[in-house]
């Protein structure tokens, strides 16, 4: 199959969903498919290598086309900009299609958010006949009104006027998790033959075949610490302050340091509050490649999964899969309503509490610590969640029976 992937991110964007595109793209490659990849123009979420690196619009990412649209920004500016942003980037997508697609595709699958992505895969199907499968990792508007970010009644209806054409349109939907499906299916009125749950995959070999001499360790000077490690964006979602004031609650385990690797709109709200705070356990660094993550989930002792308790969403963060991917024992705090509480449940790759009770916060990292000799079970447990449940292969071939592949 001729198969196009719309989404607003693509490596050498560093970001959870930017991942997952990649790793999809060469999936459904290497099952035999010709593969496109429609994304913006890399300027956000970059390593300082990629910051000034020039980029062609038309490329191949070994074997994957790439078409890289140029837009406004989409991240790390304000809601207002943001907003504008979505609004015209169905229109400045679809230009791009019409420009630079060479073949017409069979099939086109869509990243959301943003919801209004949604309109380039209507536009892929009417004008090529494609099949128009749409991947919700976080359900928007919703998301946005949760968290406080979108509050005026015309401009909610406007996008969930967006939401209910695109969900129409699509002739299959995806969510990542049970409690996301029912989500869509009870409050979105989202048609049950319609939609599906697929959870999201990972590559298991790039955390475990690492070749490389490389020592985040040693490059950021924590040798001898016992590292809780956060790694992506940084913004309203995430609520990094809850996990801010855990670490000043257990400032006393004194070999214990909480590194956060990224940037994001929180970024410098999480520096300020450090900085007023005098909070000495945490340390902030910027984006690193992906090739080079992998070495720094090596390097850390335990994968922190953080979202806001401002959440009303099921929303799994995608960085859960890559530290079960690497081993690694999980600590997740998180909005009551997320499907996370399940996975870590189900896999027993480590802890998981409410992101709104900071003293349960403290006792569980405390509780991390004190068996911190006997935390390999739960690495061990995660890794063989992955291998059977999780893995890229098993995904594409989901994808393959959706789209209609025999």
């Amino acid at each position: 199959m001729k198969i196009l992937i719309v989404a607003d991110v693509y490596p050498p964007e560093v970001s959870s969903a930017a991942h997952l595109m990649h790793e999809l793209a060469h999936g459904l490659l290497r099952a035999g498919h010709s593969v496109s990849i429609l994304t913006s123009y890399p300027r956000h979420y970059l390593t300082e290598e990629s910051k000034d690196k020039k980029f062609k619009i038309v490329s191949s990412d070994d074997g994957v086309t790439v078409i890289r649209i140029k837009t406004l920004p989409l991240h790390k500016v304000s809601f207002i900009i943001r907003g504008i942003s979505q609004i015209l980037l169905p229109i400045i997508f679809s230009l791009g299609v019409k420009k630079h697609m060479k073949e017409s595709p069979d099939a086109v699958i869509v990243y959301s958010p943003p919801i209004t992505l949604g309109l380039v895969g209507k536009f892929v199907k009417k004008q090529y006949g494609a099949k128009f499968l749409l991947n919700i990792q976080d359900i928007f508007p919703q998301n946005a009104i949760d968290l406080g970010i979108l509050k005026s009644k015309l401009i909610i209806k406007f996008f969930e006027l967006i939401e209910k054409t695109v969900y129409a349109s699509a002739d299959v939907i995806t969510f990542h998790s049970d409690g996301g499906k029912r989500f869509l299916i009870e409050e979105k009125n989202v048609s049950k033959k319609k939609i599906v749950t697929l959870h999201n995959w990972v590559d298991a070999g790039e955390y475990l075949n690492l070749k490389k001499n490389i020592s985040f360790r040693d490059r950021y000077g924590l040798q001898g610490k016992f590292i809780f490690l956060f790694a992506g964006i940084m913004g309203p979602a995430q609520g990094l302050e809850f996990l801010v004031q855990v670490a000043e609650r257990v400032s006393d385990l004194k070999d214990i340091v909480f590194l956060l690797v990224g940037d994001g709109t929180e970024k410098g709200k999480i520096e300020k509050f450090i900085e007023e705070k005098n909070i000495k356990n945490v340390e902030i660094r910027p984006f690193i490649s992906k090739d080079e993550y992998p070495y720094l989930v090596k390097d850390s002792d335990v994968g922190v999964v953080c979202l806001s308790s401002d959440n009303k969403t099921s929303f799994v963060p995608g960085k859960f899969l890559g530290y079960m991917a690497a081993g690694k024992p999980v600590v997740s705090f998180l909005n009551k309503e997320s499907d996370a509480f399940t996975l870590v449940k189900e896999a027993q790759c480590g802890y998981a509490g409410c992101s709104d009770d900071v003293e349960e916060g403290e006792r569980i990292i405390r509780e991390i610590y004190a068996e911190r000799q006997r935390l390999d079970k739960y690495g061990t447990n995660g890794l063989g969640f992955v291998k059977e449940h999780l893995t890229l292969e098993v995904s594409v071939k989901k994808l393959e029976k959706l789209l209609g592949k025999n």
